[in-house]
């Protein structure tokens, strides 16, 4: 218990190592560990709340990367103190990830106002890992004011980072209009500001095409708030041009949701969604360990892949025989 009130001191002092150990320690699926971050989360619980949480999606080659070096860089040169929860894919294959956020962001990785942790995505949806939510708590308890979470990339489950973050902004790349097609109506509407990167050298002109189709676009999808309208914007990460008018829309975003009353009401459902989400982890988890449904499993299997029982018939036999029924 010392060792954890140690850390809890520590984190509350903004030490980024024991930041990290906290974030290891809420990753980790051991038993005891789970036990010890439970206890660790709800002490830190009343010195959370008050960032900025920011997150951020694009497709694969969008530069997510150098746009969260840019901006967090600027951020920090205007006082604010920047944490980047970046989530990486992890391969089905091998189950590894790469986990190279610190080597794709060198400037700001060596900020004393940031703190970059890289995770990697496991079988979590959403873009985002399991434990986002508790890593984005203990980054708040360490006293940094502005929160981003850098997704996995775009995809149809790629929307869980819109239930944990105040903000979610969208990147795309310069492209002819023909290719609005292509982006899938349910993130748009998720969006709050959307964000053409790479608009520099050649580039240039087709970002401001592709700015300009966007804003034509935007009045025909329903926005993800009442107070507030989703913008379109240009960007050059490499160049770090920008960055100022991201930030500005973003303040007038905090503002519309903080005056309407939107924010305290988003972050109420959020955090209820959140319970009932791991209310569901858990269960699905104490059902695969349970004895009598562990007894059942290899031969429901068998007989699902060889198409002799409907999938959602052995679905309801594991759950009769872990209720006792």
């Amino acid at each position: 218990m010392s060792t954890t009130q140690n850390l809890v001191s520590d984190i509350l002092d903004g030490d980024r190592r024991a930041l990290a150990k906290g974030i290891t320690l809420i990753e980790s699926t051991r038993p005891d560990h789970r036990d010890l971050a439970a206890n660790l989360l709800e002490v830190l619980m009343p010195a959370t709340g008050t960032a900025f949480r920011i997150g951020i999606s694009g497709a694969p080659g969008v530069g997510k990367s150098t746009f969260i070096e840019a901006f967090g860089n600027y951020l920090i040169d205007n006082g604010h103190r920047v944490a980047v929860l970046a989530v990486d894919p992890t391969s089905a294959v091998s189950g590894g990830a790469i986990l190279g956020d610190k080597t794709r962001m060198q400037t700001l990785a060596v900020r004393d106002a940031a703190f970059i942790r890289p995770s990697a995505a496991g079988a979590t949806l959403g873009g985002v890992t399991r434990r986002t939510r508790e890593s984005l708590l203990l980054c708040e308890a360490a006293g940094f004011d502005i929160i981003l979470v850098e997704t996995v990339g775009v995809g149809q489950s790629e929307t869980a980072v819109a239930s944990m973050t105040d903000a979610f902004l969208l990147m795309l790349l310069p492209a002819a209009g023909d290719d609005l097609q292509g982006i899938k109506r349910g993130i748009m509407e998720l969006a709050d500001i959307i964000l053409v990167n790479k608009a520099d050298g050649e580039q240039r002109n087709m970002a401001f095409q592709t700015r300009a189709d966007y804003r034509a676009a935007l009045p025909f999808i329903q926005p993800r708030h009442r107070s507030w309208k989703t913008s379109v914007s240009t960007c050059s990460a490499l160049e770090q041009q920008g960055m100022d008018e991201v930030w500005e829309k973003l303040q007038a975003l905090r503002h519309a949701l903080t005056d309407s009353g939107e924010w305290l009401l988003q972050r109420a459902d959020q955090a209820r969604s959140w319970m009932w989400s791991e209310t569901a982890e858990i269960l699905l988890t104490e059902l695969r360990e349970a004895p009598e449904v562990i007894a059942l499993v290899s031969s429901l299997e068998a007989r699902v892949r060889c198409g002799e029982l409907p999938a959602t018939v052995a679905a309801q036999r594991l759950v009769q025989a872990y209720l006792g029924d």
